[in-house]
């Protein structure tokens, strides 16, 4: 079963009829089609919502979110799909920034999450892990998309593009502008509704991270995985993909999260990561 609903203007896409819902969040430069393969595979037993990030949607007029009205906006719409229950997230980069930070602010509503390679990112222990370039490419290429925001217009698109194509990514062009760069700016620029008080992410609820290896840094520091994993419920898996494993290798990753979702890793499992 398939349906659309609208809140908040933004277009929301639900498909599946299971007991349970999995709200999935996508980041920079996606949209909601960043989730096709696992939707494909989870309806089957899962209510799949989805939809494009407020500010994303290329069809959608320019706005920036503060972090308090992107939890609004994520508060509305969980509410408008829950149907009462619990969910289940699925995130991937800002997805996993916004879902993790929905989490700590309502706890009460979510029952798992699946975070996609972002885990403790704006940790101190993540810097001190990354070596003096390291730092410096990340510097440079959010840096590079906050300005591609500030600039705007034809330009600011094309900057954007570039910087995508460069780093990867396999979004198509046609869904990509300078409009979804507002989480970059706020982040670089300490505009309004900077991210400073972002609440420290620590999951009481089942956790499967699953991240790619091959990329030039990570977004996670190894004590952060190291924990988790030691975590009874949770699993570390680590596969042999860049930033976007769930487009990579679709197969492998929602086979992960299937058998995870049916028999989630037990204390004694856990610590072990894989590799795929």
């Amino acid at each position: 079963m398939s349906q659309r609903l609208v809140v908040d203007g933004i277009d929301i896409y639900i498909e599946g009829e299971g007991a349970e819902t999995i709200v999935m969040l996508h980041g920079w430069p996606d949209t909601y089609r960043v989730w096709d393969a696992q939707v494909a595979e989870l309806k089957q037993r899962y209510r799949c919502v989805r939809f494009t990030l407020p500010g994303f949607d290329v069809g959608k007029p320019r706005r920036s979110y503060s972090l308090d009205a992107m939890m609004r906006v994520l508060l509305h719409i969980v509410n408008s799909v829950s149907k009462k229950e619990k969910v289940i997230l699925m995130l991937h980069d800002w997805g996993c920034v916004f879902g993790y930070e929905f989490y700590m602010r309502n706890k009460a509503m979510v029952s798992a999450i699946i975070g996609v390679d972002i885990g403790d990112a704006q940790s101190k222990a993540t810097a001190r892990s990354r070596s003096v370039g390291q730092k410096m490419m990340v510097s440079g290429y959010q840096s590079t998309l906050a300005l591609a925001w500030a600039i705007g217009g034809p330009v600011g698109t094309v900057m954007t593009r570039t910087m995508a194509r460069v780093l990867g990514a396999p979004s198509p062009r046609e869904f990509i502008s300078s409009g979804m760069n507002f989480p970059y700016y706020i982040l670089t620029a300490g505009a309004a509704g900077s991210y400073s008080s972002l609440v420290p992410f620590v999951p009481k609820v089942p956790m499967l991270y699953i991240y790619g290896i091959r990329k030039p840094f990570m977004f996670h520091s190894p004590q952060w995985t190291e924990t988790l994993a030691a975590r009874e419920g949770c699993k570390v898996v680590a596969m042999e993909t860049d930033h976007w494993p769930m487009l990579r290798q679709p197969e492998r990753f929602n086979e992960v999260v299937i058998s995870w979702l049916e028999r989630p890793a037990s204390a004694e499992e856990a610590p072990e990561e894989d590799a795929a």
